[in-house]
């Protein structure tokens, strides 16, 4: 599911992106390759075997992720729901408790609005 809050098409630098993503306690991990960043925040849920998952992807317009200088394009952040053990599934057709997807408005609001200091 796609959370409009105006983060797409956003254009920021690499470095301060980390640095908002990560105090919003977002994970980047080992989630990114040359072009892209992927960072996940991870919601607990009272449901046996499934977590909810808000994801912020980018890609580089220029730069190299792995050298540190690139500058990121973001894209639709997504709501998403882990089903152990088989992974984690984004399709329009899934349904999400109204509190995941407050949690993930207000989140996501909070992220935008720090992302706007910095974009280019």
């Amino acid at each position: 599911m796609k959370i409009e809050v105006g983060i797409a098409d956003t254009i920021i630098d690499l470095k301060p992106l980390d640095h908002v993503m990560e105090a919003a306690n977002f994970v980047r991990a080992g989630q990114w390759d040359y072009e892209r960043v992927t960072y996940d925040y991870k919601i607990g849920s009272k449901e046996k075997n499934i977590t909810y998952y808000i994801r912020v992807q980018g890609y580089a317009l220029e730069g190299d992720v792995d050298r540190g200088d690139a500058v990121i394009k973001l894209l639709t952040p997504l709501i998403g729901k882990h089903y152990y053990p088989h992974g984690i599934e984004y399709g329009e057709k899934e349904t999400f408790p109204k509190s995941v997807i407050e949690r993930a408005n207000t989140m996501l609001t909070k992220v935008k609005d720090e992302v706007d200091k910095y974009k280019k």
